[in-house]
């Protein structure tokens, strides 16, 4: 894509990274990117490893959980790829996909919650927007499966 300047541009929705939490989440995030039509979707699944602490869930629990989303994105993008990355640092590891699959941009739903919760949780949505290397898209929260 060239624009007005004649300098070369990326389609903004060629290879959409969609990172999901789960099941649920995933449906719902699918569902609200859907109308964009992108062109090639990747769902993400981060499991949150402990880094030396003891994991959340088991790795075998978390992975069972990245293939119920993954099911779940194929429900609305049937030739959706998956990528399954493993840290503690979640942001860190949606860029380091992003790179891998050369996406173009990253499209997620905020997970809620209110400031204190934000802030708790290290607010993943602002360093997500804010450290992006590349457009990250909001996607709205209506019609919330959770």
């Amino acid at each position: 894509m060239t624009d007005a300047s004649g300098t070369e541009t990326k389609d903004l929705l060629a290879h959409v990274l969609l990172p999901v939490a789960h099941e649920d989440d995933a449906l719902a995030t699918a569902m609200q990117l859907e109308p964009y039509e992108p062109a090639h979707v990747t769902a993400l699944h981060v499991v949150e490893k402990g880094g030396g602490v003891p994991d959340k869930t088991p790795v075998e629990q978390s992975e069972e959980l990245a293939a119920e989303s993954y099911a779940a994105v194929r429900r609305v993008f049937p030739d959706a790829d998956e990528h399954t990355a493993y840290g503690r640092d979640v942001v860190s590891k949606i860029f380091e996909a992003a790179d891998e699959v050369d996406a173009s941009a990253i499209a997620y739903r905020t997970r809620g919650g209110n400031r204190l919760m934000q802030y708790l949780s290290g607010d993943l949505s602002l360093k997500l927007i804010t450290n992006a290397d590349r457009p990250v898209i909001a996607l709205p929260r209506d019609g919330d499966a959770e």
